[in-house]
């Protein structure tokens, strides 16, 4: 834990995260790699590594109160991300990935470096743990797009998971994909191969395009 964050816990601050987004908080956990605000309405879980800076600001200047309730998901022990996610595994959230990528569902399997989030609009999705802005548990008997229990079931993934992001992204050689919920047209088309972290993509005009895998930030099958 950072002994400089750990001065923050109770102040009211601002965050800037990677992709140039500002979160208006107060400061109520500290972990080993993650920061809890309060923002007057949800606890947000907020992975350090992705904070460029954090402005301590006036406790009235974006009429955020402090919340008297326990955080929406308790963790025993020491704070981690990965303790957040394995705790939050079945409950609904939201995470942000990258500019205008928030996504409602929940988590149904973590891996070595990435996690198997299910939402009921994109589905099934394999989502890198490096490139999660933040995570913000849903209040209880809140549920996404107010989809009832037949609609919107959870229960754990009985798909066969590879290890790593890596693996899993080979698996689906052959497969029709869309990656980073395909925010450019370069990310939608059929894998045709994958080694050494580059994925040859087949786009829809029948030319194939090279990926970094150490960009991708989430992948679903079509």
């Amino acid at each position: 834990m950072s002994k400089i964050f750990h001065s923050l816990i109770g102040e009211t601050v601002q965050v800037e995260v990677s992709g140039k987004k500002i979160i208006n908080g107060t400061v109520r956990d500290i972990g080993s790699d993650i920061i809890v605000l309060f923002d007057g309405i949800d606890y947000i879980y907020m992975p350090i590594v992705h904070m460029k800076n954090v402005q301590v600001g006036d406790k009235n200047e974006n009429n955020i109160n402090m919340s008297t309730d326990e955080p929406g998901i308790n963790v025993d022990k020491e704070l981690s991300f990965r303790k957040v996610l394995t705790t939050a595994k079945g409950m609904f959230v939201e995470i942000y990935i990258a500019s205008n990528q928030s996504i409602h569902g929940y988590v149904t399997s973590i891996m070595n470096n990435y996690f198997v989030f299910y939402s009921p609009i994109f589905k099934t999705m394999y989502v890198t743990l490096n490139h999660v802005k933040w995570l913000i548990p849903y209040p209880i008997n809140q549920r996404p797009y107010g989809l009832d229990n037949q609609n919107l079931p959870v229960q754990p993934t009985s798909l066969s998971l590879a290890r790593t992001f890596e693996m899993q992204v080979e698996r689906l050689t052959n497969e029709v994909v869309v990656f980073d919920m395909g925010e450019t047209k370069n990310m939608i088309g059929k894998i045709n191969k994958v080694a050494d972290n580059i994925v040859e993509l087949q786009i829809a005009r029948d030319y194939p395009v090279y990926l970094n895998l150490h960009h991708i930030k989430s992948v679903r099958k079509v």
